[in-house]
């Protein structure tokens, strides 16, 4: 479960559409708005290292962390033309574990959802506490309660030169299993995959609670890749929190 072993492989070709540049111009953005200016950036659960690769050409000094191997081999090969080469880390999330602290953590692309046992999402909140330098920026996404409500039941179709993937949401008890099929062409064969990946449905306020436990203030909410302040409904929403070290105990 959540091991991209086969999907891996694939994952960026099926994602093209994510569009990580646009993610970056909103973490810029974000940062300006916060007033920082990090150095080195945390990129947990990185995945291929799109994101990483992108910031890592702007400038920062970059770490990728990330608990599947499988993805960190393709992150491995997607930032092999950067300088300085980002660091990566094959670690869960629950188990950070920094040689140093960072000036900002980002988790992007519903990541914090993927962490199914609220238990381990408040250690992993605690870790990345500890590993911010003071004055730390931490910013993560979720898929809100209103998208699993409209996804439930869906089924999804890509497809690509030699490969197809079908895949099909049910949520049941605050979690949303997603059943990957993957048929790829050897031949005139065609091989068949599977995986299932699950997310926890967590809302806003439940969230806020952990961040405040783990010792961050200031946070913050914001609409899908905008400073708009959450109205509901929407498929995604945003989460800044600081690192005062006066207010941890």
């Amino acid at each position: 479960m959540n091991s991209y072993q086969t999907l891996s492989e694939y994952y960026d070709r099926f994602t093209d559409d994510v569009g990580y540049e646009a993610w970056a111009d909103f973490f810029e953005r974000l940062f300006a708005k916060e007033g920082v200016k990090p150095e080195l950036v945390l990129d947990l659960a990185c995945g291929t290292g799109s994101l990483t690769r992108i910031l890592a050409q702007r400038g920062y000094d970059m770490i990728g962390a990330d608990a599947s191997p499988e993805m960190l081999m393709q992150a491995l090969q997607n930032t092999l033309d950067c300088e300085p080469r980002p660091l990566l880390l094959n670690q869960r999330m629950e188990e950070l574990d920094l040689y140093g602290a960072v000036d900002a953590c980002l988790c992007c692309l519903d990541s914090v959802n993927y962490v199914t046992e609220p238990e381990d999402l408040q250690t992993a909140f605690e870790r990345v506490y500890t590993f911010l330098n003071p004055d730390g920026l931490f910013v993560f996404d979720i898929n809100t309660p209103e998208k699993f409500a409209r996804i439930d039941g869906e089924s999804y179709v890509r497809e690509d030169d030699g490969v197809f993937c079908v895949w099909q949401a049910a949520v049941e008890d605050g979690l949303c299993a997603y059943q990957f099929d993957i048929f790829e062409q050897d031949g005139e064969v065609w091989q068949r995959a599977q995986e299932t990946h699950e997310e926890r449905i967590y809302e806003p306020a439940q969230l806020i609670a952990m961040l405040e436990q783990a010792g961050f203030t200031e946070i913050k909410t914001y609409g899908d890749q905008s400073f708009a302040p959450v109205q509901g409904g929407e498929d995604r929403i945003y989460f800044t929190a600081r690192k005062r070290e006066q207010t941890h105990e």
